[in-house]
């Protein structure tokens, strides 16, 4: 049975804006992973309870695979008992799928825990899968030989236009899409807010919001 840790922000504040989990990048995974009978961890960056985007919760953005996963008990218990990434042994992990939210770009980026575990995914020849902002995770990550881990590959992740849309480009500590262009990442997007998601190898990207169901199921094309 393969293992897949979801691994979520643990911050609830970009400079003063409040942010968290987009909900939905972690429900849509958390039930493709289930139904093809996985065995799936839910984690976040210091564990315990993980804060969501209270912006993911309201009108067209909560739709039904979040209302699922929020009225779901046994969901539930593990959103509020998320397991902190530091006590996983990445070394028995088939996959791991980084989930996004603002929330990513203050805690993914540069932290040397995420960083490790990604890598040891990664080298170990298991996928590595982020969407929306869950890219953040990757922009710090190398391959065996010292190269940027997207540069070269086919990669995307919430695009520039989106973050303007939402008007919080000046509060992220870099555009997305300009960061892994300028490590060397053959980016591409679709249209704002529609499914898009790359697959390079074992490397699985998506968009936004609305990629983190098909960006799951591509993960588990690969691990069937």
């Amino acid at each position: 049975m393969p293992k897949v840790v979801i691994v979520s922000t643990s911050a609830n504040d970009l400079d003063g804006h409040k942010t968290g989990l987009w909900i939905e990048e972690l429900a849509a995974p958390y039930y493709v992973f289930r139904e093809k009978g996985y065995q799936v961890v839910v984690a976040s960056i210091r564990g315990g309870e993980i804060p969501i985007d209270p912006a993911s919760l309201q009108g067209d953005a909560y739709g039904a695979v979040s209302k699922r996963f929020m009225q779901d008990e046994d969901a539930q218990r593990k959103l509020q008992n998320s397991q902190p990434i530091a006590d996983i042994d990445f070394g028995g992990v088939d996959a791991i799928f980084l989930a996004g939210g603002h929330g990513t770009c203050v805690d993914f980026v540069g932290l040397l825990e995420l960083k490790q575990a990604i890598e040891k995914v990664w080298g170990a020849g298991q996928v590595v899968a982020a969407v929306c902002h869950g890219p953040n995770g990757l922009v710090q990550c190398v391959t065996a030989d010292g190269k940027s881990l997207v540069s070269g590959k086919t990669v995307t992740g919430f695009s520039n236009s989106e973050e303007k849309a939402v008007k919080l480009e000046n509060k992220v500590p870099f555009l997305l899409e300009s960061k892994l262009k300028e490590l060397g990442g053959k980016y591409e997007k679709g249209d704002d807010w529609s499914p898009k998601v790359c697959v390079d190898g074992k490397l699985v990207t998506g968009q936004n919001p609305q990629s983190s169901e098909l960006c799951a199921k591509e993960v588990a094309k690969l691990l069937g």
